[in-house]
């Protein structure tokens, strides 16, 4: 078995190890669970935090745990700040996992919309890489492999998702940040809940606008869903 191989082994190894590990606690993960493991950590629970939201994406746990909890610890800045970079550093393994051992795993759970993905790579590039992260055409998790499996760069891939995962993160960040004002009665409750609607509704908007805009987008149809759909970002 050459050196190659047995890299290719050893990811698949790891990866499928963090995706049997994220089904048994699936069920336990919530936002009290995360904070409370958080909190005794000290100084070091923002490198804890984006470590493990990194591997969460991997492992397809629920990354909306993890942002509204950054949101609620961390607060919106340093909140969004450790949620963008976790989600980036687990959306960057999870590429480089598919693109170099998972491929045909990927590509089974991925089905016919593959094909559409590497479309709208084909068309558009980078711009199509946006475009998905705002339209959630295949699950957040999901997404972050079958895009490695599509001709898009690396690197490019990297730069534009931050980009555009960074609105929608700082949103829900934001709704933690609020919800843990509320609960605790700190500081002005009544704005920062209305600034969190306000940002839920705009999230919610922008995937419409952008239909309406563009009319059909490749990768969107109606084939069967499996059940990774079930997760969102």
């Amino acid at each position: 078995m050459t050196q190659r191989q047995w890299l290719r082994w050893a990811i698949l190894a790891v990866v499928l190890a963090l995706i049997a590990g994220g089904l048994l606690i699936r069920d336990d993960i919530d936002r009290q669970a995360v904070t409370g493991w958080l909190e005794d950590l000290g100084p070091w629970a923002g490198v804890a935090f984006v470590g493990s939201y990194a591997l969460g994406a991997v492992a397809f746990l629920p990354g909306m745990i993890f942002t509204v909890t950054g949101g609620a610890l961390f607060g919106p800045l340093w909140g969004t700040v450790y949620s963008v970079l976790g989600a980036n550093l687990g959306a960057a393994l999870a590429f480089l996992a598919a693109r170099h051992g998972l491929a045909d795993w990927v590509a089974r759970r991925t089905g016919p919309r593959l094909e559409k993905l590497q479309q709208g790579i084909d068309a558009e590039g980078w711009r199509f890489v946006a475009l998905v992260r705002l339209v959630p055409l295949v699950p957040f998790n999901l997404l972050n492999y079958a895009l490695g499996l599509t001709r898009v760069r690396f690197l490019t891939y990297c730069l534009t998702s931050l980009i555009a995962m960074a609105p929608a993160v700082f949103g829900y960040v934001w709704v933690g940040h609020a919800g843990r004002q509320a609960i605790a009665g700190d500081g002005n409750v009544f704005q920062s809940v209305m600034i969190a609607i306000g940002l839920i509704a705009v999230l919610a908007f922008v995937p419409r606008l952008i239909r309406s805009v563009r009319g059909s987008i490749p990768g969107e149809g109606n084939e069967p869903k499996t059940d990774s759909d079930k997760e969102t970002h």
